[in-house]
């Protein structure tokens, strides 16, 4: 479990201190970038009156994205099936993130969760990028995103019943020391790790491709953070951006 003493964020910032993209991964996409975002203090609740209001704003944009243009010619959607074709996923069966909720907003609206939950991915979907929240206290070590060697674990469910998974050779992964929190880039959570109605300490991890630029990047961080901030009273955020040392 992470120690996120400290009220001067400290904790915090020695979380993501050791935070690493393997080279394997830019490899793979040179343009790749990951912003993580370290938050305590927040006072967990369900889904309220601002989080719905964003959600109603987010799958109205989504609408709108899609009234002219199809969902997977989106251009930040596009990139995102491109790196997973890299990868060796099928786009049209494991769909990333991004593309997974724009389909719900257009279709049968996006999911109210709890206000944290709610809150990421409406960000998500108004900016258009995959944006994944976990309970930072349930890490078991520092967030490593690799490509995996297939003998990772992966807690899951299957109708309903927990099982435990491993991904498949060269499948890029985020991951802790006790094994696997987010397959295919950012296409399923482990429950380990998942956001709850108690959770008071986050990990979101916003994951980026060209053409998104790094100000874009920085106005949606700006606006998750400004958000985060009205969860409680005394909300500590620190943020670290992880991109290829070759640039």
């Amino acid at each position: 479990m992470s120690d996120l003493s400290g009220s001067d964020s400290s904790g915090l910032q020695a979380f993501l201190a050791d935070a690493s993209v393997d080279e394997a991964v830019f490899e793979l996409r040179p343009d790749y970038r990951a912003l993580l975002l370290a938050v305590d203090g927040i006072t967990p609740g369900p889904s309220d009156e601002s989080s719905e209001q964003l959600l109603q704003a987010a799958e109205s944009a989504a609408r709108y994205a899609t009234a002219s243009t199809p969902v997977d010619q989106l251009p930040h959607i596009a990139a995102w099936r491109d790196a997973y074709r890299a990868f060796g996923a099928k786009p049209q069966r494991t769909r990333n993130s991004v593309e997974a909720l724009t389909r719900r907003a257009v279709g049968p609206g996006l999911p109210r969760v709890n206000r944290l939950t709610d809150l990421y991915n409406a960000i998500s979907m108004l900016h258009q990028l995959p944006l994944g929240g976990e309970d930072l206290s349930r890490y078991q070590g520092p967030p490593k995103l690799v490509r995996a060697t297939g003998q990772e674990s992966f807690d899951t469910a299957t109708e309903g019943e927990p099982v435990i998974e491993h991904p498949l050779p060269g499948e890029v992964v985020w991951c802790d020391n006790a094994g696997v929190t987010c397959r295919r880039w950012n296409w399923r959570q482990a429950r380990r790790t998942q956001l709850t109605d108690e959770t008071t300490s986050a990990l979101f991890i916003l994951d980026v491709l060209d053409p998104m630029t790094d100000e874009q990047l920085t106005i949606a961080a700006d606006e998750l953070v400004d958000h985060l901030k009205q969860l409680g009273p005394e909300v500590a955020v620190v943020r670290r951006l992880l991109a290829n040392p070759r640039d």
